[in-house]
């Protein structure tokens, strides 16, 4: 009885993409976008953006060259743009960031580099500004911080 109710709650999520998990590995190279609904990890190099509902995370070996706008994210590598994050964003001891942050936490450990503004927002707040970004204006006004790392 109850294995079939979990089995069942199990295909809706992979259905909806929510258990999904999705690997980019170090040597592979992307030209152009990637969207997805569940987690991702990327290893290799993406020229383009990265859109995840769920969470994105930049192996050490990675070179990022273009905007990440996700749940949450673990950056470990090298991101050139933009990042947009509606909950909490790891930045890990190698990781390297050369863009603009927006975050509602923001976790730096030793050694992470960051150069760009540092907006903190609400969970609530930063997901208003990306819906008003996609419409061309925006009407959410953080509080900018300069960050250096």
């Amino acid at each position: 009885m109850f294995n079939s109710n979990s089995k069942e709650a199990k295909n809706r999520a992979a259905d909806n993409g929510a258990a999904t998990i999705n690997i980019v590995g170090a040597g592979t190279i992307i030209n152009g976008d990637i969207t997805s609904n569940g987690d991702i990890r990327i290893d290799g190099t993406v020229k383009g953006t990265v859109v995840s509902k769920a969470k994105v995370v930049i192996g050490a070996s990675c070179i990022i060259d273009g905007d990440i706008e996700a749940q949450n994210a673990d950056i470990s590598g090298k991101v050139n743009g933009k990042l947009t994050v509606s909950e909490t964003l790891f930045l890990k001891p190698t990781a390297y960031i050369n863009g603009d942050i927006m975050v509602n936490k923001l976790v730096v450990e030793s050694g992470a580099e960051f150069n760009g503004k540092c907006n903190m927002l609400s969970t609530q707040r930063v997901q208003t500004s990306e819906n008003s970004q996609q419409n061309g204006r925006t009407t959410a006004k953080p509080l900018e911080t300069e960050a250096k790392y």
